[in-house]
């Protein structure tokens, strides 16, 4: 067994409900007494907080609520949320929604303690000293965010730029599906294949793999494939969608320690340049740079057929394209977009979109074949 290094996030709390004892559990672990809570104005004027901040007053925390993250945020609410936040005098910074919430949480915790600036961080391991105490609350089961150090920032008009560290895992991660009931069924699958893509590219990491990251990787994808095309169609299940938020999170913990590949470089320009949400991204690209991969892959690829579709016989190229094959019909099942076009993406955009994905060199190097413009520009082709 080769040499490797497992990091997470210590301490994980799964409870259906929990966010409604969220000052309970902050008291019993903290011994602050101003929170910030990190959030969208959605979800912050949906109600869905409520009883969060309710128990968060009656055990005496006093709370600052930021609710001006947007998808896939720029530099300017990542400052402007840490001003307000230090006016505030916070002691403990609470991720609550999505992932753009809780990687804006995380700089926060990195800013607020620190007077390093926030274009020093971009990178990988650039943080310098410490952060304030980190909670993450998922809202939707897809990015793991709550349990990686990766926080990505939205740099120029089509670029982002992340910030890579371990000061950035969280202390606690609270998975409470009650929070995910009301996801629709577009956002459910989008963000679903997002973590099981997380999971399938942890697997097959060309520089980290290792055998924690692979167990994990195997166990998220026997939650979500199991239930995602199920909990699309009943999204009240709140057994099924505990299920998912956990595999979602152990695929988090997976890539964070076995990092992502090619589908990841591939889908940052159609978020950066078109604005698609990220989940999606991934999933329009899924299938094509499988069966790119498929001839470096294959074997790990069987491995990964056989969880989804236990007892499936052949050898490993048969079992490969019945696994690719599986992706592909959760996005049929599903109804979500499976074609560039269908997102307001043209043929004459392809080319730029090959160029600005062989930027991400810190992604393509985990992919487990090489990628050449030419093969990008081949890959969006085929998913054009």
């Amino acid at each position: 067994m080769s040499a490797f290094e497992f990091r997470t996030t210590p301490a994980i709390y799964v409870e259906s409900g929990a966010a409604a004892r969220l000052g309970q559990i902050l008291r019993k672990r903290f011994s602050q007494e101003r929170v910030c809570l990190v959030t969208d104005r959605f979800l912050h004027e949906s109600g869905l907080l409520d009883p969060a901040l309710a128990d968060l007053k009656a055990n005496g925390w006093t709370v600052e609520v930021i609710d001006d993250v947007i998808a896939d945020p720029p530099e300017h609410i990542v400052l402007q949320a840490t001003e307000r936040a230090r006016q505030a005098k916070t002691e403990i910074v609470v991720g609550l929604g999505g992932g753009s919430s809780m990687d804006v949480a995380k700089l926060l915790a990195v800013l607020l303690a620190s007077d390093q600036p926030l274009q020093e961080m971009y990178g990988i391991d650039k943080v310098r000293g410490s952060r304030l105490p980190l909670v993450q609350i998922p809202t939707t089961a897809g990015t793991g965010s709550e349990v990686t150090p990766i926080s990505i920032v939205t740099t120029g008009e089509t670029t982002k730029s992340g910030v890579v560290a371990p000061e950035l895992y969280a202390d606690l991660a609270i998975l409470d599906s009650e929070l995910t009931l009301g996801l629709p069924p577009r956002i459910t699958a989008a963000t679903g294949i997002d973590a099981m893509v997380h999971a399938i590219e942890a697997y097959t990491s060309r520089i980290l793999k290792n055998p924690l990251s692979d167990n994990l990787a195997k166990q998220a994808l026997r939650l979500i494939g199991n239930k995602l095309v199920h909990v699309c169609r009943n999204g009240q299940d709140a057994a099924a969608r505990q299920d998912i938020l956990l595999g979602a999170t152990l695929a988090g913990q997976a890539f964070a320690n076995a990092p992502v590949g090619a589908v990841h470089a591939l889908a940052y320009p159609i978020g950066g340049i078109f604005h698609v949400p990220h989940g999606l991204s991934n999933s329009l690209v899924l299938p094509h740079v499988l069966r790119f991969n498929a001839s470096a892959a294959a074997p790990l690829y069987a491995e990964l057929a056989e969880v989804l579709m236990p007892g499936i016989q052949g050898d490993d190229t048969s079992k490969t394209e019945a696994f690719i094959n599986f992706m592909e019909q959760i996005a049929i099942d599903t109804g979500i977009e499976r074609q560039l076009r269908e997102v307001g993406i043209k043929e004459s955009d392809l080319r730029h979109m090959a160029q600005e994905a062989m930027k991400q060199t810190r992604l393509l190097g985990n992919n487990p074949r090489d990628v050449t413009e030419e093969d990008a520009f081949a890959i969006y082709s085929a998913a054009f």
